[in-house]
Formats: structure tokens, C-alpha cells, sequence
């Protein structure tokens, strides 16, 4: 059996993600980032995915920094009724105070991208004040020029950061998890960036969600050993129906990895 090391050289089964890109209070999903079409009840959803098994969800208001506000607080109050596993949330967070009202409203943890990269001591402030397991640094970058720029506000700006050096800096930080998404990958169904997201894994100890491109059951399972992530996100698989998490759960267990 493959299985995962945590802190403290525990072993930990792998964790299965499914995430709700959330626009104008609705699920959507595109391709690298663009042409996005409906995926979907935002509660609906959350509740299918509940009960089927997923072992997180994440929760992102995809617009909310680039429209200058905080996440809508009212549509995380209302996906948090409908789910018994823990629940992620990120958007627009830029203060402490966000995080004191997202908590409130039902989240277990939050993400964040944008503000730490224009502000990263935001990543020790929220670390100090929640703890490390509270806080998720998403990390959005493409590969341009053999390297791998950082984006920010949803994909839509290039920064001057580079993906390793700066998943590191947020670990340094107090980072509890890294979730990359691979903007290349995103929507393709091609598989995930395994290479990055392994080179991710080995340059922190927290653990690594990888993200974008999953299209098949054997995708997940070469993000989990080739790309070394300790969890799976992915998105319009589940949404449209084409993997369910209960089919995904028995083939990983069947290739040898230890599931929930």
C-alpha cells in the first residue's frame, strides 16, 4: 500500500477535493482559467459531495479580488449547512478580520493567493493568530520560458514571483498547505502537472494539493505517486458527472493507495 507521510512521520491515507469555483453565486468551470460555463447549484453540489464522500471542499469566490471585496459571506453560510467534512474558503481575503467572520460563518480554513503575494507577512499574521493548519497558500502559475511564473486576482495578472522559490518562502511563512494549481493544465482533462507538483512536495513539509487537469482515474493516481501531491483537487469531472468520488476512492485502493 502507498501511503502518505504526515507530521511527525505519521502516515496518513490521501484526500480527495472537490472544488467549487463560485461566480455570481453560481459553480463554474472553464479552461485555463477562461471560457467559464455553469457547473452547476452551489449547495447542490455540496451537499452531492458530502455524502459521496469527498474527504474536503474547497470553496473559492473566483472573482472576489479582482472585483475589489471580500467573499460573499452568504453563499459560504449556506454551502457550511450542507456539509459534514471540513471546508475551505477563499477570495478576497485580506485581513485577519476576514478570517475571524469566514470561521463564523461555518469555514474550517482558508485560502489564500493574491493578498499574500502583494502582502506576504499577511501568511505569519494569519498563522500566528488561527494557526498553520488554517491556512492554505494557493498558488496559481504557468510555465513560461522554461519557468513558472506566480499569477494573482483568478489568473489574470502575472507577478515577479517564481512558483518553488515562492511555495517555499510561504511555508517559511506559516503556510499549513500548498494548493498549485497548474494554469497550463486547468480544464484540459490531459492530467496534472506531475513534474511541478512533485518538485512542490519535495521542496516543502506540508502538504501539497495538486490541481488542474484531472480527466481520468489513472490522472489522480499519477498526481498522488509521480507528482507526490498528498491530495487531489479537481472540479468539472465531478461536477459534469464524468468520475464519481466513490469509483475514484475504490480504484486508488485497488492500485495500492490508502484512502479515507
Amino acid at each position: 500500500m502507498i501511503e502518505k507521510n504526515g507530521p511527525c512521520g505519521r502516515k496518513l491515507a490521501v484526500r480527495i477535493i472537490p472544488c467549487l469555483d463560485v461566480k455570481a453565486g453560481r459553480t463554474v468551470k472553464g479552461v485555463n482559467f477562461e471560457h467559464l460555463r455553469d457547473a452547476g447549484d452551489i449547495v447542490e453540489l455540496a451537499a452531492r459531495y458530502s455524502d459521496e464522500g469527498a474527504d474536503e471542499l474547497v470553496f473559492l469566490d473566483i472573482t472576489a479580488s479582482s472585483d475589489h471585496r471580500g467573499t460573499r459571506l452568504d453563499w459560504v453560510e449556506r454551502v457550511a449547512r450542507q456539509v459534514r467534512i471540513p471546508f475551505t474558503v477563499g477570495g478576497g481575503i485580506s485581513s485577519e478580520r476576514d478570517v475571524e467572520e469566514l470561521l463564523k460563518k461555518g469555514a474550517d480554513k482558508v485560502s489564500v493567493n493574491s493578498s499574500v503575494l502583494k502582502d506576504p507577512g499577511l501568511i505569519d499574521r494569519l498563522a500566528a493568530a488561527f494557526g498553520k493548519q488554517c491556512v492554505v497558500v494557493a498558488v496559481d502559475a504557468r510555465r513560461e520560458n522554461e519557468k513558472w511564473r506566480v499569477y494573482s486576482h483568478g489568473g489574470r495578472m502575472a507577478t515577479d514571483r517564481e512558483l518553488f522559490s515562492w511555495v517555499k518562502e510561504a511555508e517559511e511563512r506559516g503556510a499549513g498547505e500548498i494548493l498549485f494549481t497548474s494554469m497550463d493544465h486547468d480544464g484540459t482533462h490531459q492530467g496534472f502537472a506531475c513534474e511541478a507538483a512533485g518538485r512542490v512536495a519535495e521542496l516543502v513539509n506540508i502538504p501539497v494539493i495538486a490541481s488542474g487537469g484531472a480527466g481520468s482515474l489513472e490522472d489522480f493516481y499519477e498526481a498522488l505517486t509521480r507528482g507526490k501531491a498528498d491530495a487531489v483537487l479537481a472540479a468539472g469531472v465531478f461536477h459534469f458527472g464524468q468520475i464519481r468520488i466513490p469509483e475514484l476512492k475504490c480504484f486508488l485502493k485497488e492500485k495500492g493507495i490508502v484512502v479515507r
